[in-house]
């Protein structure tokens, strides 16, 4: 099994918004995915509580039975999709991919 956990830091407005629309657009947008793509086992998307400075706004947990099915997720038309949007109101994006 694999997981895969990304973090982003959104900008203070984008795509005429403010980063609160922003985060919650994204995250409805990501909680969509499991129902159109099969290679995601688990997700869940968390919008972050911690005001510090060195915390992120957005983070992305998914779990694949393996680095193919996470391959086929990204590659995905959906995921696509989202991750297109995602591109335009981020600042920042940290990635880890781990089996476990």
């Amino acid at each position: 099994m694999v997981k895969h956990v990304v973090m982003w830091k959104l900008k203070n407005e984008a795509e005429g918004h403010s980063m609160e629309t922003n985060r919650i657009t994204a995250k409805e947008k990501l909680e969509s995915l499991p129902a159109l793509i099969s290679q995601i086992e688990s997700l869940e998307v968390g919008i972050n509580l911690n005001s510090s400075e060195a915390a992120f706004d957005l983070v992305l947990i998914t779990t694949h039975r393996s680095m193919d099915d996470l391959s086929g997720y990204v590659a995905h038309e959906a995921h696509q999709y989202v991750a297109k949007f995602i591109a335009k109101i981020v600042s920042e994006r940290k990635v880890v991919d781990f089996e476990f």
